[in-house]
This record gives C-alpha cells, sequence and structure tokens, in this order.
C-alpha cells in the first residue's frame, strides 16, 4: 500500500495533534456582505443617559396608575396561561377596541378591519414602506420632520425626496402638490403634529395632498394608481381644540392612512403598540408583508387592558397641553445674552414637546443642560434645541438650568 504524498512538509501533522482542528478566524479580517446602502451607519436613537430630568424622547412623564397596573397585570397574567400557542395574527379583538377608542377620541366611526397594529408606529411605518415602496419607487416627505422616514426608505430600498416646509415649518399646499408632480412619489410622509417642530397640518393642506396623489401616477406603476398618503398622528391627542384630525377625511379617500400610536398620550412607551386607520383594501396590503404573528399576546394584552382604562390613562393630556402652552410663553419672553439679548424662536406646537432656538453653538447648550442633570433633544435645524414636556417639577429644573446656561 502507497503512502500518499502531503503537499508540504507543512502539511504533516504534529506529533499529538489533532487533525481536525477547527481554524479560528480573526472577526477584524472577515467582511460580511453587508449592504452598501448600511455601511459604515450607526444605530438610530436618542442618548440614553442617567440624569434626573429626562425630556428627551417625548414620553408621557406620568406613569400608568396602579390600578392600571394591576389590569394589565392581570390579563397577561391570562395570556401567559396560553403562550404554547400562537397569538391570534389577526388580532381582530385589539383592533375593535382600537376603533372603539377612536370613535370615542375623534368622532370618526371605522370598522375593525380598517385598523392595523404592530410593534410601535415604527413597525407600522416599516409595514407601510415594505407594502407600498420598494426598488423603482419614491417616498416623499417635507423637511425638516421626523428622522426615522428616510431609514425606513433606506431599509426597503425605497428612494428617499424631501421637500421643504415654511420659515414657520408649516406646509404650503401648492408647494406640496408641486413637489408631488415633479417627484411621483409612491408614498406621501407627512406627520401631524410634526416632530421635530410640533406643527400641525391644516385640513386644507391634507387634502391638497390627497388630491395630488390621485392624479399622479407614480414612478414604475400603471396607469390609475395612485401614491398613499400617511399622516402621522403619533402626537395626535396633544393637539390644540380646533385643530382637525386627518381621520376626519379617510371615508373621502381610500389611498389616506392615519398611523397613532399608544406610547404617547396612552403613557405606553414602553409596550411598543402603534397602529392606524385606512381603508381595508391599504390595510390587506400591510397584512402581506407583516411577518407570521408578529404582534405577541402578550402585547396584545397590555394594549387592550390599558384601553379600558382610556380615560385615566389620558387624563393628564389636558395638563401636559397646559404645560406645554405655558412653556411657549415663557421661552418667547426670554431674552438670552448668547443671542445677543434677541428673544429665543420657538415653534407653534400641537405636540407634548416644544422646539426652540435658535443659537450659534446649540451642543454648548445642550451639554450645559446635562451638566445640571437634564436632558433634551440636539435634533431639527441647525441652532435649534427640542425639550419634551415633563412634569411642572421636571419643568421648573428645565427653565432654571436654561437660564444659568444661556445667560436669560
Amino acid at each position: 500500500m502507497t503512502t500518499p504524498l502531503l503537499e508540504s512538509p507543512d502539511d504533516a501533522p504534529q506529533a499529538g495533534a489533532s487533525t481536525s482542528q477547527p481554524r479560528t478566524h480573526a472577526a477584524a479580517q472577515v467582511h460580511l456582505p453587508v449592504r452598501s446602502e448600511h455601511a459604515g451607519i450607526e444605530p438610530y436613537g436618542a442618548p440614553q443617559l442617567d440624569v434626573p430630568v429626562l425630556l428627551n424622547v417625548n414620553e408621557n412623564p406620568y406613569a400608568p396608575s396602579a390600578e392600571v397596573v394591576a389590569t394589565i397585570a392581570a390579563d397577561v397574567a391570562t395570556a401567559a396561561a396560553t403562550l404554547n400557542r400562537y397569538p391570534d395574527r389577526d388580532f381582530l379583538g385589539l383592533r375593535q377596541d382600537l376603533a372603539d377608542y377612536l370613535a370615542g377620541e375623534s368622532g370618526v366611526r371605522v370598522a375593525p378591519e380598517q385598523v392595523w397594529a404592530a410593534n410601535g408606529s415604527n413597525e407600522v411605518m416599516l409595514h407601510l414602506l415594505q407594502a407600498f415602496g420598494g426598488p423603482g419607487r419614491t417616498a416623499l416627505s417635507f423637511a425638516p420632520t421626523y428622522s426615522m422616514y428616510p431609514e425606513y426608505a433606506r431599509d426597503t430600498s425605497t428612494a428617499w425626496v424631501t421637500g421643504r416646509r415654511a420659515e414657520d415649518f408649516t406646509l404650503d399646499p401648492e408647494a406640496a402638490r408641486a413637489a408631488i408632480v415633479a417627484h411621483a412619489p409612491s408614498v406621501i410622509l407627512l406627520a401631524s403634529p410634526n416632530n421635530p417642530t410640533g406643527t400641525a397640518l391644516t385640513r386644507e393642506v391634507v387634502e391638497a395632498v390627497c388630491e395630488a396623489a390621485l392624479a399622479v401616477t407614480p414612478h414604475g406603476a400603471e396607469p390609475g394608481t395612485s401614491a398613499v398618503v400617511v399622516v402621522d398622528e403619533a402626537y395626535g391627542e396633544f393637539r390644540r381644540a380646533g385643530v382637525p384630525s386627518a381621520l376626519e377625511l379617510l371615508e373621502r379617500y381610500p389611498n389616506l392612512a392615519v398611523s397613532r400610536t399608544m406610547s404617547k398620550a396612552f403613557a405606553l412607551a414602553g409596550a411598543r403598540v402603534g397602529y392606524l386607520a385606512a381603508s381595508t383594501t391599504l390595510v390587506d396590503a400591510l397584512r402581506v408583508v407583516r411577518l407570521p404573528y408578529h404582534l405577541s399576546a402578550a402585547t396584545q394584552a397590555v394594549a387592550r387592558a390599558a384601553l379600558k382604562h382610556s380615560s385615566s390613562l389620558l387624563a393628564q393630556v389636558d395638563a401636559l397641553r397646559a404645560e406645554r402652552d405655558a412653556t411657549v410663553t415663557w421661552l418667547r419672553a426670554q431674552r438670552p445674552a448668547a443671542l445677543g439679548g434677541a428673544a429665543l424662536q420657538v415653534a407653534d406646537s400641537d405636540a407634548n414637546f416644544v422646539l426652540f432656538g435658535t443659537f450659534p453653538d446649540r451642543h454648548a447648550v445642550w451639554q450645559g443642560l446635562l451638566d445640571r442633570g437634564v436632558l433634551i433633544r440636539e435634533t431639527g435645524p441647525e441652532g435649534w434645541l427640542r425639550v419634551s414636556i415633563g412634569t411642572p417639577q421636571e419643568m421648573t429644573a428645565f427653565k432654571d438650568a436654561l437660564v444659568e446656561v444661556a445667560g436669560l
């Protein structure tokens, strides 16, 4: 029997060595096939810092009551007894409860089949871009607006374009129509109230956008196809009296979707529940792209338990509105030394936050507040800062810190 020749002396097994020893590869030497549009990008997220006053991510500062917590705990315990089974993938019970809530909150009655929910309004938006965006298609919004919108577009290989808002952050209907004609988008994203500015859209603007979307065929679509218009009302419950909800236009426009969240007004940011209302045709398109059983039994139980207590959970909304309006008034009265004694600019707000500026070095102001235990958000156009509305005690801490930092 002939012994096989080794290709080189280095191939010879060493005494006592295993011939099946796995090779270890250094992570720095292995290049993964990351999509080019994701290369070098840092994950989205506001700073999460342990400071006494957190006013940077528009949370509701008032925790759910003991009564609400008890109901949630009991309903989740009931759901836990069936966790060996998959949850109801169409969650019609939750959709009925959300439809009932919207009818009471806005006066608009929709069928449960017209409601869709997911793990936060972020996932709702992603479903919309998965269903109606994609390669060769375009999503349009109007800057400045929510910083996650372009990320939804990027992650679905949808082209992202923006028109501009006016100096006061409002949206001119003619400018909106012109942008829709110029870009022929498949999806139009409108935040109302807008983040980070707090600006609400008028009915005239939403109607103009919906009409333009019906009249323009999106790039690559068959004639007669209309763009989907999404009005993101994540902060809708905080709007001032007389400011309409786009829900009132759903019956007229089958290409319109209105999204909401339970994170803000319901004080359930940790539950991750967002939803929208739209035509059944639009909702059915979202059901195609959702992952199987995407909304867990525990999440459904939490949301339905909270909706049983909608009145008490929303009881603080009026107080937060009043605190917001008082904060706007106070900021507009200030004359910072950093601005040479000029008044601060403060955007009108229908949300639970206020955008103010403009500072030559906004980061220095942000850092000065942080050094004093107050965390706000460095976001929006250059020179602007955003403060979430907290408890009266938290807002006093914010004002005292800003007086020190900005030389008010």
